[in-house]
């Protein structure tokens, strides 16, 4: 089997234990991941081989994030090493009515300080048939976003499938440059765009979307515009999110491809654990998916499980395994436990 290769930064976990607010915490439980990264994971326990590209400072936190993905057993050969910092955010867990909160640190990174010529991007495609991106990593910085394009590039060029999570940060954008101004050159030879219309939409420069647009009669006509635009776009699926509350989610799915529509059953979960890296779950689970040639259902139905389930877990990273996504998949919902 070739690689799947996936390209974004690294980072430092700190949050407060037992649903702490920041303002309580007088400690902070560390974990390493990355948007990029925590889809790769998942890949790789689902036993498919991956490689993921980034940037790390040669120092002890760079280390112990190398040390990570080894654990994960991702691959990390095409790793650079400098620069002046990992890269770290902060998270404050919600609970019920009190929703989550983020804080990032990630200023002047590794991965923002990448430089052009540091990753051999033909190299690292030679023995790859698919290569994943999102849109945290052109969002940090100008470099970062000018080698995302030339990996895409090269990697279009190679005749690999092209993935991305639209993941819109708006936080992050601050080096001069709006997503609307850089997206669409890279998005326009993406064969696979994991999300909303609404922030497609936006990162395109197209005109705002009606609120309407999930409405059957009307989500047709949203898909072709996009595909005026997006030439190479072959997938596009949503994540469909109903939040009660902070501890009470509702995940299903869909999926427009090639003008067919497929929907993915609702699953409901409460208490939710950790909503973070759910997103992240969906997306592995759609390239699970496509890379293994699934049906259009199969492979959305695989993506919604996987999604729903990770919201059980601590951490951003999903360690379900492929018997226990497809026992959600099957509607054993029950969690008897296992003797």
């Amino acid at each position: 089997m070739k690689n799947i290769v996936a390209f974004g930064e690294m980072l430092m976990r700190l949050s407060p234990p037992d649903n702490l607010r920041f303002f309580q915490a007088s400690s902070f439980d560390a974990s390493y991941s990355g948007a990029e990264f925590n889809t790769m994971a998942s890949l790789q326990r689902w036993g498919l081989p991956t490689q993921f590209v980034t940037k790390l400072p040669a120092n002890d936190f760079g280390d112990k994030a190398i040390s990570e993905m080894s654990r994960y057993q991702v691959g990390s050969k095409y790793v650079a090493r400098g620069g002046n910092r990992l890269g770290i955010y902060f998270l404050e867990k919600g609970s019920a009515i009190r929703h989550s909160k983020v804080i990032y640190d990630r200023a002047e990174s590794a991965v923002a300080q990448i430089q052009e010529g540091e990753i051999d991007w033909k190299q690292v495609f030679a023995n790859a048939s698919w290569f994943h991106w999102s849109g945290i990593t052109p969002g940090i910085s100008e470099t970062a976003a000018r080698e995302c394009l030339k990996a895409c590039k090269v990697a279009s060029e190679m005749g690999l499938k092209i993935s991305c999570d639209l993941n819109y940060r708006s936080t992050l954008w601050k080096w001069g440059k709006n997503p609307e101004e850089i997206l669409p050159e890279i998005l326009s030879i993406t064969n696979v765009i994991l999300g909303d219309l609404a922030t497609l939409y936006k990162m395109l420069g197209k005109r705002e979307i009606e609120p309407d647009y999930l409405k059957p009669e009307t989500l047709g006509k949203y898909y072709e515009e996009v595909l005026e635009v997006c030439k190479e776009l072959e997938y596009l699926p949503t994540t469909l999110r109903y939040s009660l509350n902070a501890s009470h989610q509702k995940i299903g799915g869909i999926m427009y491809a090639k003008g067919e529509l497929v929907n993915s059953e609702t699953k409901e979960i409460l208490p939710v654990v950790d909503r973070l890296g759910t997103g992240d779950a969906f997306m592995a689970g759609i390239i699970y998916g496509l890379y293994n040639n699934l049906s259009l259902q199969k492979t959305l139905d695989f993506a919604v499980a996987t999604s729903a389930y990770k919201h059980t877990m601590s951490g951003d990273i999903n360690i379900a395994s492929l018997d226990e996504v497809h026992a959600i998949m099957d509607g054993e919902l029950s969690a008897l436990i296992k003797r």
